[in-house]
C-alpha cells in the first residue's frame, strides 16, 4: 500500500504552460535530444470512428445542441459527408508543443540547443504568444474549400461562459478528393487564462461544422495532460 502511494505521488504532474520558462525549456529540450523521457506537449483526440464507436472512447465526443441523434448519424455514418464534414482530431497544444519542434530542427541540424537561447528572442518570435492556446481540428468532407470558414468554435470554460477564439488560421494541407470532398486542418488560438481558466484544468471544446444545422458537439480537453 505504501509502495502504491509512493509511485502515485511520484508521478509526474503536468499542465499547460501559458508562457516557457527555463525549467520546461530544458526538460522539452533534453527530451527531444533523447537525454530523458520527451515530455507531453500536446493532446490529440481521436475522432475516427471503428466499430462504432469513436477511437478515443465512447464520451469523446457529447452534444451540445441538436440532440442525440447528432451523435447517433454521425456514430452510423462517418464519411457520409452528404449532410456535414466531420472533425476527425483535435490537439491542443502550447508554445512546449512549438519548442519541441525547433529543438528537433536544431538537432538535426547537428547543433546544440540551451535553455537558454530556446528563450532569446530569436527562437521566441517564431513561436505563438503568451498565454495563447493552440487547437488544432482536423476535418473531411467539406463541400468547398471555403466551406472551413463556416466552423464555429468555443472554448466552454467551467461555469459554462463560452470563449471565442483570439484569431485562427489554416494547415497549409487542403485538398480535394476525387469526390470533390476537402480535407484539412484548421487551427484556433485561445487565451484561456483571460477567461479564468487554470493552466490544469478541463475544459469543453465546442463545435459547430458548416452544416445548416443545430447540432453541436462539444469534445473534452484536459490541460493537465500535456505542457
Amino acid at each position: 500500500m505504501l509502495l502504491a502511494a509512493t509511485a502515485l505521488l511520484s508521478a509526474p504532474a503536468f499542465a499547460w504552460v501559458p508562457k516557457l520558462e527555463e525549467t520546461t525549456a530544458k526538460n522539452v529540450i533534453d527530451g527531444a535530444y533523447g537525454r530523458r523521457d520527451v515530455v507531453p506537449t500536446y493532446q490529440t483526440v481521436n475522432l475516427k470512428v471503428e466499430n462504432g464507436q469513436f477511437v478515443s472512447g465512447p464520451e469523446s465526443v457529447k452534444v451540445f445542441d441538436g440532440g442525440a441523434q447528432c451523435v447517433t448519424d454521425w456514430l452510423a455514418a462517418p464519411t457520409n459527408f452528404a449532410q456535414s464534414s466531420r472533425p476527425v482530431t483535435v490537439t491542443a497544444s502550447g508554445q512546449a508543443d512549438q519548442l519541441y519542434f525547433q529543438a528537433v530542427t536544431a538537432r538535426d541540424a547537428f547543433k546544440n540547443l540551451s535553455a537558454a537561447d530556446a528563450l532569446g528572442a530569436e527562437l521566441s518570435q517564431g513561436r505563438q504568444a503568451d498565454g495563447e492556446l493552440r487547437i488544432d481540428i482536423a476535418v473531411q468532407g467539406l463541400p468547398s474549400e471555403k466551406a472551413r470558414d463556416a466552423y464555429l468554435v468555443r472554448l466552454r470554460t467551467a461555469d459554462g461562459k463560452l470563449v471565442a477564439p483570439a484569431r485562427r488560421s489554416y494547415v497549409n494541407d487542403f485538398a480535394a478528393d476525387a469526390a470533390g470532398k476537402w480535407s484539412g486542418t484548421l487551427v484556433y488560438y485561445f487565451k484561456p487564462l483571460e477567461a479564468g481558466v487554470g493552466a490544469s484544468d478541463k475544459v469543453d471544446l465546442l463545435i459547430r461544422t458548416e452544416a445548416d444545422s443545430n447540432c453541436a458537439y462539444s469534445v473534452g480537453l484536459n490541460l493537465a495532460s500535456f505542457q
